[in-house]
């Protein structure tokens, strides 16, 4: 494995043989820890998988967890800590750009720019493992591949869009279309519940598909939604 994007295709392929219900990929070491409430034999794992991956039994027993191992593993909350964070200091930022004047418009428009540029940030640190993850949940980026190539792009023209208020109800509606289609594939993954990692922020931070995953666009869309209807076009 050579980038994330690997990590994340062997980890789905992975998940979809029956009787596996967790699996951990380490690009560094090139291990995977594979959870299943069967025995799978070993080539089974390997015709999943393309050619010119390897996979073989660990011998060392160091490298076989229990189930008491994975009850050791992060709480969602644990996980979910860098995404809190960072909605904590985007609605900080957000509300002191704009305390002396309170505007809720302008506040929206502040915290929507900021979110777009500060999770294209973290997109754009890997830009090659973020296609593969995003395309796991999303349904466009199923169907376009290469729309999930110029997603982060989407995302930094309607950051820099909201913040200098240009075109505002251009990006507007844009915001509607792109994280309606997302939150549909979040929905799904939730509904299904698939153990995939959120690529809300790339590949950079290892977050899970969570309820916050939705919430997150949620909040995205109501503001959207109650700034369009502000200005008249619905």
């Amino acid at each position: 494995m050579t980038c994330s994007g690997c990590v994340q295709s062997v980890t789905q392929k992975l998940l979809g043989i029956n009787g596996i219900q967790l699996v951990d990929v380490e690009l560094e070491s090139g291990e995977a820890r594979i959870v299943s409430d069967i025995t799978i034999p070993v080539t089974t794992l390997s015709q999943s998988l393309a050619p010119k991956y390897i996979i073989a039994e660990a011998n060392d027993e160091a490298n076989v967890f229990s189930e008491a191992d994975i009850s050791e593993e992060k709480s969602k909350l644990q996980q979910l800590k860098p995404l809190f964070l960072i909605f904590g200091y985007l609605l900080v930022a957000s509300v002191m750009l704009n305390y002396e004047n309170w505007n809720a418009a302008s506040f929206m428009l502040d915290f929507m720019g900021l979110f777009y540029i500060v999770f294209s940030f973290f997109k754009l640190l890997d830009l090659r493992g973020f296609p593969e993850s995003f395309r796991m949940y999303d349904p466009l980026a199923k169907l376009v591949p290469f729309y999930a190539w110029i997603y982060p792009f989407i995302e930094v023209a309607l950051g820099l869009m909201f913040l200098m208020r240009y075109e505002i109800t251009t990006a507007l509606i844009v915001t509607i279309i792109i994280l309606g289609i997302t939150t549909v594939g979040v929905t799904r993954s939730l509904l299904n519940k698939s153990k995939i990692q959120c690529a809300c922020l790339g590949t950079a931070l290892k977050l899970p598909m969570t309820e916050a995953t939705f919430i997150e666009n949620a909040i995205m869309l109501a503001m959207a939604f109650y700034m369009i209807v502000k200005t008249g076009v619905l």
